[in-house]
């Protein structure tokens, strides 16, 4: 009994994280503009979306373009500076590495509405210009701590002394950190690019208050405005269920890597 209860609460919460996905996903391939109201079978929106032949095509691709390049941009800086800090925490020793590695926590569970807020109070204080370099350093500060924490698992199954012999066979600092350190925490840190990036197409929240006044729109901000007018441009499904496909793609791939990797190292 204990099983089946188990294996249906997982179901149950399998059933709601994904149904959601798998609607916009059906209703993708109708030309219905109500969303749960099936016209037939149709291949329209995606015509539609591809070939720009809707309202507001132009505000819509500008605003993927506009994501896409903050997302980018921002995952490979967090990526970069999370490796950096991850690697200065994991050398750091007693409480220091307990307060630093909670501080890193703190974003991460920090409401994202409070972390918008933060970082536009900051600005307006220093009077930064808000766009899109305001974004992308938003962006940077939440996720950074997320790269920190799929690297640090790499360094502990790292043999530490593998980056010390490299120092005694002659190695620079430089060279042992691009040639041993960087590929044993390759999978972290392609694994926390992905994971900031994922979150910087995502966000709403610190986009919006730190976005400024001068148009710049991303995805979210974009279907958000969208809603307020009284529905959701039907195109909209056809784009998020082929950015829901690529993400589960990409991750399949590495997650398959990564099988076979550590096939290898058994």
């Amino acid at each position: 009994m204990k099983k089946f209860l188990a294996k249906t609460y997982i179901w149950i919460l399998l059933i709601l994280l994904y149904a959601p996905l798998i609607l916009i996903g059906v209703f993708s391939f109708t030309e219905s503009k109500v969303m749960g109201s099936w016209s037939g079978f149709s291949t329209k929106l995606y015509a539609n979306l591809f070939a720009g032949r809707m309202q507001g095509s132009a505000a819509l691709i500008a605003a993927v373009e506009n994501t896409l390049l903050i997302a980018l941009i921002a995952a490979t800086v967090s990526m970069l500076l999370g490796t950096v800090a991850a690697v200065g925490i994991y050398n750091l020793q007693g409480r220091k590495k307990q307060v630093v590695s909670f501080l890193n926590n703190i974003p991460m569970i920090n409401p994202d509405v409070i972390t918008g807020v933060s970082l536009f109070l900051l600005f307006v204080f220093l009077h930064f210009t808000q766009g899109y370099v305001s974004v992308i350093l938003a962006h940077i500060t939440f996720g950074t701590p997320y790269v920190v924490l799929s690297v640090l698992p790499k360094l502990r199954q790292m043999n530490p002394n593998v980056y010390e012999a490299a120092l005694d066979l002659g190695a620079t600092p430089a060279q042992a950190l691009r040639k041993v350190l960087v590929p044993e925490l390759r999978p972290g840190m392609i694994s926390g690019f992905i994971l900031a990036f994922t979150m910087s197409l995502d966000d709403f929240a610190v986009t919006f208050f730190t976005r400024g006044t001068i148009g710049l729109e991303t995805l979210s901000t974009y279907i958000y405005a969208d809603a307020r007018k009284g529905g959701l441009t039907p195109e909209l499904r056809p784009l998020m269920t082929l950015i829901f496909l690529i993400i589960l793609v990409l991750l399949i791939i590495i997650n398959v890597r990564q099988a076979k990797t550590n096939k290898a190292n058994e």
